[in-house]
């Protein structure tokens, strides 16, 4: 496998994300181990997937006292961010 730059990975990553809605869970798998390969943090791009089954269809359920509740429609899993 090529060994790409740091930052042409960060411009890959940014350019990913911009359109994520219309991408598939093995295409964010590949994203997300580019990320840890270069050691890129995602920071707040990873509350766009889900962490379980990587897929971009996240529903929002609820928030209540600082903390926003999202499904993910696929796998049904519960995932809790807190709100800034």
């Amino acid at each position: 496998m090529k060994k790409i730059s740091k930052t042409k990975a960060m411009k890959k990553i940014e350019e990913f994300f911009k359109n994520i809605k219309n991408k598939t869970p093995k295409e964010i798998k590949k994203i997300k181990k580019l990320a840890m390969r270069d050691n890129i943090k995602l920071g707040e791009k990873k509350k766009k997937f889900c962490k379980k089954c990587f897929s971009p269809r996240l529903k929002v359920i609820g928030m209540k006292n600082k903390i926003k509740k999202i499904r993910c429609e696929d796998c049904k899993n519960i995932s809790q961010w807190k709100i800034k």
